[in-house]
């Protein structure tokens, strides 16, 4: 009788770790990172030109035909702002932005977060070729920034993250509305046209209460289609999608496709946008108004814009702070909204086609979402300390 074959003594430790990551919500940022450093170490080798090419490698057919990164971009993420969409949809029907009430604060915080780093950017830019990139550091990366925070455990106070969570979906419902309003190329009617109807077939499908996703599976597909042939953003369709998706289902399909996103699509979407080249060349071009721009946006704007837009409200009485935080609390926590990465590199990719300043903005972008977490981690756990020490000293 043969005996079962054991596993490397390696092994054990390492699938370990992976459980103790995936349970904790760690793992895809994880991923993120371990991505981006391959991407970047890859990119800087003896294999970087090859590595590059292959991004661009073009697919497709006569019907429709892309770059390899532009498929990550246009398709893959689509499935990412799907489930954004979702999450949107959730928290505005029975969530955290269910009511004014409860919704306020943090809609007024993510309207300073990402008003103060575009004016910053704009600042920098607004005389060069990279004005258009304004969107940039507006953006905030929720998975990031929420796993940050969970770094901390209990010890952080829940109004904190439930105002960080409502804060970071805004964020991202403000990112889709720029995308719609500000990255459309020429509008083609007709197929503009198509993608209407389409959504018609979604609204009346969510009406007869079809209890199959398949039955939005194939007009959700025509709908990615016509959108992106239509010159709105092809991710879009994701969010469009998302709205027709019965709440009662929406649950169970962020369960399915959360790992596929957090897990692959995410860090594929760092292995193509990611490629940033190292040189003494694109070192001195930190200091040059894009780069700065998005760095001091995203490090100061977004912690300064959010803060006081809700120091204002706080006072002018329109909304008042949970129990258990105060404008300091607010303040550190504002600095890991400044972690922008993942949907900033999707600005910067739609923003910059040049080899030069798309490789400039994506430095600048990973420099600058990791000087905000380690600020935001830094101060956050600070603040904690001193309230925990006032409240022993009561």
């Amino acid at each position: 009788m043969s005996k079962p074959s054991k596993r490397p003594i390696f092994i054990q430790p390492i699938i370990s770790t992976i459980k103790k990551l995936s349970e904790s919500g760690k793992l895809g940022g994880v991923l993120l990172i371990l991505a981006t450093i391959v991407s970047i170490s890859i990119s800087n080798s003896n294999f970087g030109d090859t590595y590059l090419h292959f991004w661009h490698i073009e697919l497709g057919n006569s019907f429709i035909s892309m770059h390899l990164e532009h498929w990550i971009n246009d398709l893959l993420m689509a499935l990412f702002f799907f489930l954004v969409g979702m999450e949107i949809k959730r928290e505005m029907m029975i969530g955290e932005l269910s009511s004014i009430r409860k919704s306020l604060l943090p809609i007024l915080g993510a309207a300073g977060g990402m008003l103060f780093p575009a004016l910053i950017y704009i600042l920098f830019n607004h005389h060069s070729a990279q004005a258009h990139g304004w969107a940039i550091p507006t953006a905030t990366d929720i998975a990031f920034s929420l796993g940050v925070l969970s770094l901390l455990g209990n010890r952080v106070p829940m109004s904190l993250k439930i105002f960080l969570t409502a804060l970071a979906i805004i964020d991202d419902l403000g990112g889709i509305l720029i995308i719609a309003i500000f990255y459309t190329n020429d509008i083609q009617l007709n197929y503009l046209l198509y993608s209407t109807i389409v959504l018609v077939i979604l609204f009346t499908i969510n009406k007869l209460k079809a209890r199959s996703f398949i039955y939005y599976f194939i007009p959700i597909i025509f709908l990615w289609y016509f959108v992106y042939k239509s010159g709105v953003h092809a991710t879009i369709a994701g969010v469009l999608a998302a709205l027709f998706i019965p709440l009662g289902k929406i649950e169970k399909y962020e369960r399915v496709l959360h790992q596929p996103v957090s897990y692959f699509i995410l860090p594929i979407f760092a292995l193509a946008n990611t490629t940033i080249l190292l040189s003494a060349d694109s070192i001195s071009h930190l200091f040059s108004p894009l780069s700065l721009g998005i760095i001091l946006a995203l490090l100061l704007g977004k912690p300064i814009g959010i803060s006081l837009l809700v120091f204002l409200s706080v006072k002018l009485k329109w909304c008042e702070l949970q129990d258990g935080s105060d404008i300091k609390d607010i303040f550190a926590v504002s600095l890991l909204a400044g972690i922008g990465f993942t949907m900033s590199l999707f600005f910067a990719a739609l923003s910059f086609k040049d080899a030069e300043s798309a490789n400039i903005a994506r430095l600048s972008i990973i420099i600058g979402s990791t000087l905000s977490a380690i600020l935001g981690l830094l101060l956050l756990s600070q603040t904690i300390k001193d309230n925990e020490e006032i409240k022993s000293s009561e």
